[in-house]
């Protein structure tokens, strides 16, 4: 394996700072694989299951400490503090390398030092990028072999280039008070200290492909979004290819997976990916898309063969689960499993669980690591080195009242601004209060590497390069009735939401303009074999013109953050939307 010397030379420099009793270069073979697992599981990282019901499977038990992203400890040390605006924390580089540098030397005394060559994207695409994890975690590698293409094949795009991003983690104690996860966007490189969680650990995931990458495709003029790719095909076989970005724990992988019901024959969706999603402007002048990953790093409660059949048949063989439960038989359950809760088992802190015990048995915020090639839906597209062409992006989020269940934005900039004021109640995927409303603009919040405002701004001018930009939505599966029940099935039943967006897509689709959007008219949406009724369907559709009013005062509160730097095409939109408010 012929290994960069750029990339040498700065090894050997972590080396000198971390002092390692040993250093590995992974080449991401089968043998290096096995040699991982047995050394993973002779330390305890690892406990293997039940090999006959769930193949090559195996369980890790995070600290107890250390169980979602850490987004408090989550800095962006961009050189000026403005350029990371107000929604990112902010550390001076000077300050953040002083203070990290102190808590990484000696750290990985001891212990072997993995250096983990990866390549984000297809191989030969020019969508892809190189990355160069350090790490003292066979967890963390276990898991980048799933989640990237690993090894020989990063060093082979690399060439000689000294342009990889530069991502270094170690466990060090794992102590919160010594945690830090920090972003140098204009170094290129990642320094994440004391945690094993995937989103704070893996750094090729939320911290290289969303935070680092925001800011490369800001400079260089594509996007880098927390969105899913789906191809849905008609019964007559045309494709459409959609995004969709919501925030962690919203149905993403559900969607990406999605399995059409059987009241829609003939209608197929393919899977291209959950999670993160690049997208440059062809020269066809659309938006072309690819997911940079190569695996799954899936919530696992609430998966089911009922919610999601695709993600069970995929975790059925060559997966890593955090912090679920381990039965007596060596098989996993989770809160939501196919099973009903088994009479004994060890909850994910490795405790003894009964369900009299009155807590989880797995973790809220659990885990599945999968490769994406294992997916009964995969697309035989998601590897092409060009991308697919993108139709149509839906921004989504949980709310239980006031967004209806889908709606199309009148432009791209108006697109942008229902992107820019999305809202949703959080979940168990980042540390602090579940349930409450919070403003996560695209699903970026915790992921945007420069300042907000600019990103937006990123947003509009893409218009001016893609002359077919894709149309923009928003849907909203969680209406819930007055006594808290959903309204709306959700699950497979959304492609009646998704045909409509294509429909809408090639200029049909009923719908009615209203101050906040085109909604589809209650004849527009597909309900052949729906049981939900006239009446339900009526309050999902519904436009709460008050309710709307009310949120304008807090999309207005948020933009007041961003002070002169907000966007003039946001302001526009905020002013547009109150004048439609308050208009008859």
């Amino acid at each position: 394996m012929a290994i960069n010397e750029s990339a040498r030379r700065w090894v050997s420099d972590v080396a000198r700072t971390c002092r390692p009793a040993d250093v590995v270069w992974c080449d991401g073979s089968e043998a290096e694989r096995e040699r991982l697992l047995e050394a993973a599981v002779r330390v305890g990282d690892l406990i293997p299951l039940n090999q006959r019901e769930l193949r090559s499977c195996y369980l890790h038990r995070s600290a107890v400490n250390d169980v979602a992203r850490t987004e408090h400890l989550t800095f962006i040390c961009s050189r000026e503090k403005g350029d990371a605006g107000p929604t990112n924390n902010w550390m001076a580089p000077v300050e953040a390398y002083d203070r990290l540098t102190k808590i990484f030397a000696g750290s990985m005394e001891g212990r072997t030092m993995y250096v983990i060559p990866f390549l984000m994207g297809p191989p030969g695409s020019p969508f892809s990028k190189v990355g160069i994890q350090v790490t003292d975690s066979d967890y963390v590698v276990l898991n980048m072999r799933m989640m990237t293409r690993m090894g020989t094949v990063a060093l082979e795009q690399l060439g000689g280039s000294d342009s990889f991003t530069r991502g270094l983690h170690a466990k060090a104690d794992l102590n919160v008070d010594r945690r830090f996860i920090c972003h140098f966007p204009e170094d290129n490189t990642i320094w994440s200290v004391g945690s094993g969680y995937g989103g704070n650990a893996l750094l090729s995931k939320k911290c290289m492909a969303l935070r680092i990458a925001s800011h490369m495709g800001r400079r260089e003029g594509w996007l880098a979004e927390h969105m899913l790719i789906v191809g849905v095909e008609s019964p007559d076989g045309e494709i459409t290819y959609i995004c969709g970005a919501f925030p962690s724990a919203c149905g993403k992988t559900n969607l990406a997976m999605l399995i059409p019901p059987a009241s829609l024959k003939g209608w197929r969706v393919h899977t291209l990916g959950d999670d993160i999603a690049w997208l440059r402007v062809g020269p066809d002048g659309r938006l072309w898309a690819v997911n940079p990953e190569a695996g799954f790093f899936g919530v696992v409660p609430g998966t089911s063969s009922k919610t999601n059949p695709n993600a069970m048949a995929t975790i059925r063989k060559n997966t890593l689960y955090t912090n679920v439960a381990l039965r007596p038989d060596g098989t996993v359950w989770w809160e939501g499993h196919d099973d009903p809760p088994p009479p004994h088992a060890r909850d994910w802190r490795g405790r003894p669980w009964t369900p009299a015990s009155g807590e989880p048995a797995a973790h809220p915020n659990s885990r599945f690591t999968a490769p994406a090639s294992a997916c009964p839906s995969i697309s035989p597209e998601w590897q092409n080195p060009k991308g697919v062409p993108i139709s149509a992006i839906l921004f989504g989020a949980r709310r239980q009242t006031l967004v209806p269940l889908v709606y199309q934005a009148f432009s791209w900039q108006h697109g942008t601004f229902l992107g820019a004021t999305l809202s949703s109640e959080t979940t168990a995927a980042t540390t602090g209060a579940v349930g409450v409303v919070r403003r996560d603009p695209m699903a970026m919040l915790p992921f945007c590497g420069y300042n907000m405002a600019e990103y937006w701004g990123h947003w509009l001018a893409m218009e001016k390069r893609a002359s077919k930009p894709p149309k923009i939505f928003r849907v909203n599966w969680f209406r819930r009735d007055e006594k808290g029940k959903f309204l709306w099935p959700g699950y497979g039943e959304n492609l009646r939401i998704l045909k409509w967006v294509i429909e809408r897509c090639k200029g049909g689709g009923e719908a009615e303009k209203t101050p906040i959007g085109y909604v589809p008219t209650k004849s527009a949406l597909d309900r052949k074999g729906l049981t939900v009724s006239a009446d339900a369907l009526k309050e999902l559709l519904r436009v709460d013109r008050e309710g709307w009013r009310v949120n304008l005062r807090s999309q207005a509160e948020f933009f007041e953050k961003f002070g002169d730097r907000l966007p003039a095409g946001i302001r526009e939109e905020y002013e547009a939307l109150a004048r439609r408010l308050k208009a008859k």
